[in-house]
């Protein structure tokens, strides 16, 4: 997989494909006390993507270092991409890199697999996560996974 890049408020982010050379550098990020509510610790997300079937794991990087994570599966009953484990290191925060990351994530997804359709879960608690997926144009629907209400995005939409 290529990498992909997007750019918020001067960030260069790219996506890298996460191997032997970088694995431990993701499973390092940490993010704030009061995040690790809403998500898992990284190294339980490399765990999930080496030892389940489904998740496909990316490094967030800016200028050559890793900075946050984001898993992506596809929903074999719809083709819908699904977006997961997305967190960006409690040093990087609040700079628009989250933001970057998805949209690349976005591009790089839809161009080099044709996908068109995502979609993303969160706790409703989480009024950072919301407000940030709706900027990016992801609409909650009536599902939920879990705890989690799911939202959705159509790249057409964006068009």
């Amino acid at each position: 997989m290529r990498s992909s890049q997007s750019q918020d408020r001067g960030s260069r982010v790219t996506l890298q494909t996460i191997d032997s050379n970088n694995w431990r550098d993701v499973a390092a990020l940490a993010v704030t006390e009061a995040q690790q509510a809403f998500v898992a610790e990284p190294s339980y997300y490399l765990a999930l993507c080496c030892y389940g079937d489904d998740w496909r794991p990316l490094a967030i990087c800016m200028d050559g270092r890793i900075i946050g994570f984001i898993m992506w599966t596809v929903d074999p009953e719809d083709a819908s991409c699904w977006l997961g484990g997305i967190l960006i290191d409690q040093a990087y925060q609040r700079h628009g890199h989250g933001r970057a990351a998805v949209r690349a994530a976005i591009t790089l997804l839809s161009e080099e697999h044709g996908y068109q359709d995502f979609a993303l879960s969160y706790t409703p608690s989480n009024t950072a996560a919301k407000h940030l997926y709706e900027t990016l144009g992801f609409v909650e629907t009536d599902e939920w996974e879990g705890v989690e209400i799911v939202a959705r995005l159509s790249v057409d939409d964006l068009m």
